[in-house]
């Protein structure tokens, strides 16, 4: 069998357990991969967001991927649909998730059901580049199921966990740039086989790793700050270490991060750990928007508010202003594009924008006065009255629900 179009029973169907979005142990049944996504810690399902998405009824024209274990027609691509009508068909249990507020699903479907080879392929070919992916997930995929060779980052995960423990680390930047088998050799660290060996013993290794996750959380080295200068960036006592043990033998170690910030400094063993308060980042955190304009822009604002935040105490207190002036200008090109003025734009996105934010971002925008009614007020006044634009506070209140809007009209299509 290459492929065909079958229609088969919404409740036969069967999610798979090994989804790149979030593999789960493969004797899983389908209410435990709901319950996982439903959970959905570190925002990979979003059934909420799709399914306002998908407006009101199941679309035909997007056939989910299946391929028979047996007799068993095990959804490949779509699951998130097929949650969505397990759902609102009470084929599994759930709490909090308001079935009546889903789209209307039929209780057959239309699948594209092929061999395991084709539908790997076409999983792969939808979802490797598009972003849907984040590069572990991508690792994991293309040796599990394509049986290429693991990547120093994947070896990484598997000896270490600390790119699940610590999910800032599970980025393209960080797979290419940084725990790349070149660089790592220059701290002292190396794979024999699939095996991790390093220069340095078992707490001095972990002290490492914490190091270089510490300084990408902290953006101490970023794609355009401190680029290709690894070692340079660590703490002194790291370097020291890199230095001091230079001419040591590798030697297998184990050194496994169990959860983020759990190693403690191997210089200070007995002090406690790093409490850091995060302040609240521009737009709320990384928006992922198509190519353009709008991006562009975007992206120069966030680089606009790294400089003040680096530099804030050299600058003058009405340095905010740019930040607010600049974000009107975003939301101008934004409305431009699609074809409405600035007020017309945001009352029309606001809304729905709005309802894909967590309970405490939304405490923050009325803390802050940042309401429908507000808005484009509080974007204009950028321009008019300095004293009041340099609110920084409330400049990343508003940069927060900006954010939501642009990822409302001008988001990369997520994958079904």
């Amino acid at each position: 069998m290459s492929q065909e179009v079958r229609t088969l029973k919404l409740k036969d169907l069967v999610l798979w357990t090994e989804n790149p979005r979030d593999s789960i142990d493969e004797k899983a049944t389908d209410q435990d991969v709901v319950d996982r996504a439903l959970e959905d810690e570190l925002s990979k399902w979003n059934l909420p967001r799709l399914a306002k998405e998908m407006g009101n009824h199941y679309d035909f024209s997007e056939l989910p991927t299946v391929v028979l274990h047996g007799k068993k027609p095990v959804v490949y691509d779509g699951n998130r649909r097929i949650i969505l009508g397990k759902i609102k068909h009470e084929l599994v249990s759930v709490d909090g998730f308001d079935a009546e507020d889903l789209p209307t699903f039929p209780a057959e479907i239309p699948c594209n059901v092929c061999s395991n080879a084709i539908a790997l392929e076409n999983v792969l070919r939808k979802h490797a580049d598009s972003g849907s992916w984040l590069p572990l997930e991508r690792d994991i995929f293309l040796n599990r199921h394509m049986k290429e060779k693991k990547s120093a980052f994947l070896l990484m995960e598997e000896n270490t966990g600390i790119i699940s423990a610590n999910p800032h680390l599970n980025q393209r930047f960080v797979k290419d740039e940084i725990f790349r088998e070149d660089i790592l050799g220059k701290i002292g660290i190396s794979f024999v086989g699939e095996k991790l060996h390093s220069k340095h013993n078992h707490a001095e290794t972990l002290a490492l790793l914490n190091d270089v996750s510490r300084k990408i959380e902290d953006k101490v080295i970023t794609t355009r700050r401190n680029r290709g200068k690894v070692v340079e960036i660590l703490d002194p006592e790291s370097q020291r270490l890199i230095v001091e043990h230079k001419k040591h033998k590798a030697k297998e170690v184990s050194a496994t991060v169990k959860k983020k910030d759990a190693v403690k400094d191997a210089a200070n063993p007995k002090q406690s750990k790093r409490v850091r308060t995060k302040a609240t980042q521009i737009f709320g955190g990384p928006l992922y928007l198509r190519i353009g304009d709008v991006s562009n822009l975007y992206r120069d604002i966030v680089d606009l508010h790294e400089f003040y935040s680096e530099q804030k105490a050299s600058l003058s207190d009405v340095f905010p202003c740019l930040i607010r002036m600049a974000l009107r200008l975003l939301c101008e090109t934004a409305a431009k594009e699609c074809r409405q003025d600035m007020a017309s734009y945001v009352n029309s996105k606001y809304r729905r924008a709005k309802d894909t934010l967590d309970q405490n971002t939304k405490t923050t925008l009325s803390n802050h006065n940042v309401t429908d009614k507000s808005l484009v007020q509080l974007l204009h006044t950028g321009a008019h009255n300095y004293t009041a634009s340099a609110n920084m506070e409330q400049t990343l209140a508003v940069s927060i629900m900006l954010g939501a809007i642009l990822s409302d009209s001008h988001g990369k299509a997520p994958s079904k």
